[in-house]
């Protein structure tokens, strides 16, 4: 029989993984949504509101997840996601957007995003987090 040991088994089954996210949307409402949905999930969640500010932010924290919008004034998402992979080939963003769109979903793939979610599809997110996390 193995001993048992309280706090290991307290830390192993009742403390999830805690992970770290940057969320890059020009909507501040978008932005607290999923904050609110990612809280308990989440130790930090960085955030900024134009792919500009994205870069500057992933060298500074190194988040775990990247979930960034394609629509911005200054830098687009696709762009802020092509200058982040360039220097970070391991970083994994998600884009989260409105559109709905092959030429974009192509365009985040070749950009080197690892996922794509409309965000009337939220809940989607979640999954797709637990998925490519195994």
């Amino acid at each position: 029989m193995f001993p048992y040991f309280p706090s290991l088994v307290h830390s192993v089954f009742y403390y999830p993984m805690i992970m770290t996210m940057l969320i890059v949307d020009d909507s501040k409402p978008i932005r607290e949504i999923v904050k609110r949905l990612f809280k308990h999930k989440a130790s930090y969640i960085y955030e900024c509101e134009d792919g500009a500010e994205a870069f500057a932010s992933y060298e500074q924290h190194h988040p775990d997840w990247v979930l960034m919008d394609i629509a911005m004034k200054q830098v687009d998402g696709i762009t802020a996601t092509k200058n982040i992979i360039a220097v970070y080939p391991h970083a994994r963003i998600i884009i989260l957007t409105q559109y709905d769109d092959p030429f974009f979903r192509e365009e985040a793939k070749i950009a080197g995003a690892c996922g794509y979610v409309v965000k009337e599809n939220l809940m989607e997110l979640n999954l797709m987090l637990e998925q490519i996390k195994k």
